[in-house]
């Protein structure tokens, strides 16, 4: 069975036809561009693409079989979904947002620091907000911190800055 990975959650309706709008999860909104269908969490079956377009920092989309503002309204708040293998390749070094949560955080001498819970995008550099059963560090996704990042053994490495931690 393949994974599903969320790009795009429908936040409203757009206009009475049926389209909606769609708040994108991904930095790469050209991703949506060449889109013929998804899945919509909670419907089993892919839904055809009619048009889609951006609007402000939205996504609009009109789905074939949604014509009404109504049929529309059934959408709100759920994901747009793609499968994992209809996901673009990245530069080497750099890393999906889910792949990251979950990683175990180690410091460079071998202690478990926690495993990060979330990856927050606030502006210059992204932040892993890292748990353990004591405490929530927040760690710069920088070079002069992050030394190693290792997906398949689910491990990533950091040298924190004097008073980060």
């Amino acid at each position: 069975m393949p994974s599903f990975i969320k790009i795009g959650q429908i936040v409203n309706t757009h206009g009475l036809n049926g389209e909606v709008k769609i708040y994108p999860l991904t930095d790469n909104l050209d991703r949506f561009d060449n889109l013929e269908e998804v899945y919509i969490a909670g419907i089993g079956t892919p839904l055809k693409i009619e048009k889609i377009w951006r609007h402000k920092q939205f996504v609009i989309a009109k789905f074939k079989s949604y014509n009404t503002i109504d049929k529309a309204k059934r959408l709100k708040n759920r994901y747009l979904l793609i499968s994992e293998d209809e996901l673009a390749e990245l530069e080497e070094g750099t890393y999906y947002i889910f792949e990251l949560e979950g990683l175990y955080v180690y410091l460079e001498n071998g202690e478990l620091l926690g495993k990060i819970k979330e990856v927050l995008q606030p502006g210059a550099n992204d932040v892993y907000v890292v748990e353990n059963e004591d405490k929530t560090y927040y760690i710069p996704a920088i070079r002069d911190v992050v030394l190693s990042t290792d997906i398949k053994k689910n491990k990533m490495i950091i040298r924190p800055m004097e008073g980060l931690l």
